[in-house]
């Protein structure tokens, strides 16, 4: 009897049509996972979660097909079924082969051809066509900060890093094993891949393996919504009006030819005139026909959430008057315009089009917002009802680059007095007020109009004390993340600050995180502290975190004090961190003291993970001591000068003169030693 076309036999058999078929269905959701992890994050949730799928079925060879185990390619260590016999043809090496199938055509996806520039992206010509449902879109259930920090790291390494992760981390391949399955799959530096992948999403491996197995980054568990539905009405009314167009400028051509059709105009409110004397690239980027202008949903539908995906609002989003007159004084700036620039902000004129976010007339002003090519935004204000001339004019120039859900949630709009405006960004469900200095303090909601702009919101310390300090609460939609409140304050910028707390280290607790500062907790933390950002004005701050270090037990008092690190991180890159101590019982009446300043510094962040700290404190019986507390990592601290001293652990007190001059150094456990900040 003849052997069947889809039967293996021996060593050197075939894998049939039949096995690979079996080796699909039953590990299906497998093949889709990985095939969602290798393929680029630009294509959107949607397309992903389609080309996905798309890559898994079109891996089913043909049934006239007759293909052979990729030798090189090793079998699963865990996972899927072994082939005991140690044949080529059995379930373990079935999967093997269509793993490698599935692998190939996610990795097509960003491949491009000799002939294509290395700067440029795959052309969208040339990847695999996606399926299409018309009417829905479909996304993967959104996870926490940590799955949308892994989510972000993966789009910023190419597919074949993030196919060694996949293969390393949920297929349970070795080095060797990753290497070559990458080799067989067309990477081009497999090994370069391998040794990248290590150092995504930081060096706890299992945390990153949990998160790549949440439902975040599962595309066969995925949330259903409608696409935009009066959207999809107006392109059917659009498709009709555009046949009507084009017959219209066939007659008018035609007219034209023979010159008796009207000379060109431009289009929207008012016209634009071009600005004589400027460079040929530089005019063509202030043509306000060029904008950038983003879809109504895009925010919803990829995974870079950041200001690109702003669609613009306002109702003068349409004004070439007043677009035109933003981007000629931007270019060439009238004598009489006020500009303002956080450090590092270039005010240079565009040199491509930038992207409109607003405009519109907000508190007496016609303000329109720009994002010019990821890195920086700019806001243009001119008195209401001008028409003609920018003396009066006031430009803001801001540094944005490597913005995020957070970072690019909201910007200044409206400065008037002691109070401000915000245009949130469009994925922002709610948004409420409250008061840093009164934790206990519940929100109050947050007026927004239609066009996304804020109700007025007090600015902190415009009065120049502390007696409040105003912070914004906002909610991200269910679509892209659930359940993510975080706080944000103004500090004189146009992009509003982020705030964070991290917690006290637990006893035997690995390090934690940074978290958003909207608990219990974190607000009590902020209290205390909140003054201190009055520092921070106007120095382009993105995000200032809290972190608590060290907690101490104090002679004569029941409660514990706390010694807080809060680090600033500007959008240039370089930080500041102010060491505070907060006595026992402090409250935002009695907020911490500033013990250490230092700029330009990686302290407090994750590549300066190590910090010690001394200041002078009075007991309650009236005896002054020196203390000193380091991070968790600190084995011993020393004290030499006016006195000498040495705690095990990663505190001190002893007792000495109120002005005494000591220096305290610490031990690590590497044997290093570690000075004081100060």
């Amino acid at each position: 009897m003849p052997l069947s076309p889809a039967r293996s036999s021996g060593t050197g058999g075939r894998l049939g049509v039949q096995e690979a078929e079996a080796a699909l269905v039953e590990h299906y959701p497998r093949l889709v996972r990985l095939a969602h992890l290798v393929l680029p994050p630009s294509l959107g949730r949607h397309r992903r979660v389609l080309a996905a799928h798309a890559a898994v079925q079109r891996a089913l060879p043909g049934p006239r097909a007759a293909p052979r185990p990729p030798a090189a390619v090793p079998a699963q260590r865990s996972g899927v079924p072994s082939d005991a016999s140690g044949q080529t043809g059995g379930p373990a090496s079935a999967y093997a082969w269509m793993r490698l199938r599935v692998l190939r055509a996610a990795l097509a996806y960003e491949r491009r051809p000799g002939w294509w520039p290395e700067r440029l992206p795959a052309p969208a010509a040339l990847r695999p066509a996606v399926p299409v449902v018309r009417g829905l879109r479909l996304f993967p259930r959104a996870g926490g900060a940590d799955e949308l920090a892994l989510d972000r790291a993966l789009s910023e390494v190419p597919a074949a890093v993030r196919a060694a992760l996949a293969l390393r981390l949920l297929e349970s391949l070795d080095d060797d094993g990753a290497r070559a399955l990458l080799g067989e799959a067309g990477a081009r530096d497999p090994a370069g891949a391998v040794r990248a992948a290590a150092s995504v999403g930081g060096a706890d491996h299992a945390a990153v393996a949990a998160m790549l197995r949440s439902p975040e980054f599962d595309p066969c568990t995925v949330q259903t919504r409608p696409s935009d539905l009066l959207r999809r009405r107006h392109r059917m009314r659009a498709a009709a009006a555009a046949v009507a167009l084009c017959a219209v400028a066939g007659v008018l051509a035609v007219s034209a030819g023979r010159g008796e059709g009207p000379s060109p105009s431009g289009t929207g409110v008012g016209a634009y005139t071009p600005l004589a004397g400027v460079p040929a690239e530089v005019a063509a980027a202030l043509d306000p026909g060029r904008l950038l202008r983003a879809p109504a949903g895009q925010w919803a539908d990829t995974s870079r959430v950041d200001f690109t995906a702003w669609a613009p609002r306002g109702d003068r989003a349409d004004d070439r008057e007043l677009l035109g007159r933003a981007l000629r004084t931007w270019a060439r700036r009238p004598a009489g315009a006020a500009v303002t620039t956080t450090p590092g902000a270039s005010t240079a004129p565009p040199v491509q089009p930038p992207r409109l976010l607003y405009a519109g007339e907000v508190d007496g002003a016609a303000v329109v917002l720009f994002h010019d090519g990821g890195v920086r935004v700019v806001r243009y204000a001119e008195p209401a009802g001008r028409r003609s001339g920018a003396d009066s004019a006031a430009l803001d120039f801001a540094r944005v680059d490597d913005a995020d859900v957070t970072t690019a949630a909201a910007l200044v709009v409206s400065r008037t007095g002691a109070a401000g405006r915000f245009l949130l960004a469009p994925w922002i469900a709610e948004s409420s007020t409250r008061d840093l200095l009164a934790p206990d303090t519940p929100a109050r909601p947050l007026g927004v109009g239609p066009d996304g702009v804020t109700a007025a919101v007090g600015r902190p310390g415009a009065d120049g004390g502390c007696d409040a300090w105003p912070a914004v609460q906002l909610r991200s939609s269910g679509e892209i993340v659930e359940k993510h409140a975080f706080l944000v304050t103004d500090l004189g910028d146009l992009t509003p600050v982020h705030l964070t707390h991290t917690p006290a280290p637990g006893a035997g607790q690995p390090a934690r995180q940074p978290r958003e500062a909207t608990g219990t907790e974190a607000l009590a933390g902020w209290s205390r502290t909140a003054c201190s950002l009055r520092a921070l004005s106007g120095s382009g701050v993105r995000a200032v975190n809290n972190w608590e270090f060290a907690r101490q037990r104090l002679p004569g008092t029941p409660e514990p004090a706390a010694w807080v690190c809060t680090r600033a991180d500007t959008w240039r890159g370089p930080g500041r961190v102010l060491v505070q101590f907060v006595r026992p019982g402090a409250s935002a009446k009695s907020p911490a003291a500033v013990v250490a300043d230092r700029q330009d510094t990686a302290l407090c962040s994750r590549f300066g993970q190590h910090v010690l700290a001394g200041t002078h404190w009075r007991s309650p019986a009236g005896d002054w001591y020196v203390l000193a507390a380091g991070s968790r990592a600190v084995r011993r601290i020393d004290a030499s000068g006016a006195v000498t001293a040495r705690a095990e652990g990663t505190t001190l007190a002893v007792r000495a003169p109120q002005d005494a001059r000591v220096r305290l150094t610490s031990l690590l456990p590497d044997g290093s030693t570690l000075p004081a900040v100060e």
